[in-house]
């Protein structure tokens, strides 16, 4: 696994896979992405983090932590296949706070234009639960 860093930010590419990940951490907060070649081959050292968080969130929000002083801590898993992209996120350990049921993250998923690029996945990941489920 290759890393690139900066002060709020990390990015790997997943060699075994083929995956490029990315997250951005702030105040207790974490959020991981889906990110091209392209976004991790532009991430560069010395780059200021508002520039590398701007990249990064071009790529497909793949999980959010939120931790901060307006509510209890919660965490909301937009692709469960997250660690495929982000492999280095145990780092962080077990979250505070309770998730999101996949009923309210479909939802919400539906429902923001912010997350449009999760729809497919989680509309075939939903199919499968429901089918399963019958």
């Amino acid at each position: 696994m290759k890393i690139k860093e900066g002060g709020s930010w990390k990015a790997g590419c997943n060699e075994a896979k083929g995956l490029y990940g990315a997250e951005i951490v702030f105040q207790g907060d974490w959020d991981y992405y889906e990110i091209s070649a392209g976004v991790y081959n532009s991430l560069t050292k010395g780059m200021s983090d508002s520039a590398a968080e701007e990249l990064i969130r071009t790529g497909r929000h793949l999980y959010s932590h939120v931790n901060d002083r307006m509510g209890p801590a919660y965490t909301v898993v937009l692709d469960e296949d997250y660690a495929d992209y982000c492999p280095w996120l145990k780092a962080h350990g077990k979250p505070a706070g309770k998730e999101w049921p996949k009923e309210l993250t479909d939802a919400a998923v539906e429902l923001f234009e912010s997350e449009k690029a999760n729809r497919e996945q989680r509309r075939k990941k939903r199919e499968a639960r429901e089918k399963k489920g019958k």
